[in-house]
């Protein structure tokens, strides 16, 4: 008989105390019991170690000073010892069959990556995704280039990815997990749960969307990385190429409106060089045609 595998969930968390309470207990109720929950204080300042030493002293904890999600994460999959790893965002929360139809998933299909389907709550009203949003199995990375389409909360992965592809970026301050998702969907197909077995909360003013202007300035960071990888395919690199140009020139739009002068000047050189790679990639395919 093979062993079980073994779950270890990571909890990133930064002055969250009364969301992780339900968090935590979403963990707790799982019918399929983990081996081990981190949480990871990304330098709190409010009563989330007393409250978690009161409530949960089984938990493993961790204090970092405050250096952001990705270090968060990060420092939880380099303490994890499990074989799978699952996320769960501080403010979300999982439904109670999540990670045993995720292990189901997974067992069936050999894929070492698996999400699933969440329910959307903001600002504490339920919220319809819009199309864009809409999620799918398989080999997505063309589905991961305009947007985020994978959840950290809703995945579950082997520890080998990390090993393959690395952990999250932390010179990122936002969309680090888009750019884990490109530089794992572009080798490794996914597994996905059309059921929606999360709560995904969002309207927080803390949310890193609210704090930063010109959010795609961090994914074009992350399409120039999958550029610049030598062993991309060339399909998708001629896909990672438009993408990037269309950010860039919406990104140029919003750097205008700001009177951001150096901002339009830099990203308007960007532009111009990878439409000129474009251009010579598409020449180079039709040679070879």
């Amino acid at each position: 008989m093979p062993l079980k595998p073994s779950i270890s969930v990571v909890i990133p968390t930064y002055n969250r105390a009364d969301y992780l309470v339900k968090a935590i207990s979403s963990v707790m109720n799982q019918s399929r019991s983990v081996d081990e929950i981190i949480v990871v204080d990304d330098g709190s300042t409010d009563h989330t170690r007393l409250m978690l030493e009161k409530n949960y002293p089984k938990i493993e904890y961790y204090y970092q000073e405050n250096r952001g999600v990705s270090a968060a994460r990060n420092m939880g999959i380099a303490k994890a010892r499990s074989d799978w790893l699952a996320f769960l965002d501080s403010d979300d929360e999982w439904l109670p069959k999540k990670l045993e139809k995720q292990l189901e998933a997974n067992q069936s299909s050999a894929v070492r990556v698996c999400h699933t389907n969440e329910i959307w709550i903001r600002n504490g009203i339920r919220v319809n995704q819009m199309k864009k949003h809409e999620k799918q199995g398989g080999w997505i990375y063309e589905k991961c280039l305009p947007l985020c389409v994978i959840s950290p909360s809703a995945v579950m992965i082997h520890q080998s990815i990390f090993d393959a592809v690395g952990v999250f970026d932390e010179s990122l301050p936002a969309c680090e997990d888009y750019d884990l998702w490109l530089r794992i969907c572009a080798y490794y197909p996914v597994s996905y749960h059309a059921e929606p077995l999360i709560i995904k909360r969002g309207g927080h003013p803390d949310q890193l969307s609210a704090r930063y202007w010109g959010m795609d300035r961090f994914r074009i960071a992350s399409l120039e990385k999958m550029i610049n990888d030598p062993v991309l395919s060339a399909r998708y690199k001629t896909k990672t190429l438009e993408i990037i140009i269309k950010k860039i020139k919406i990104y140029i739009i919003g750097a205008v409106k700001r009177d951001k002068k150096d901002e339009v000047t830099v990203y308007t050189k960007k532009k111009e060089y990878y439409e000129e790679i474009l251009e010579g990639l598409a020449a180079n395919l039709n040679n070879s045609g």
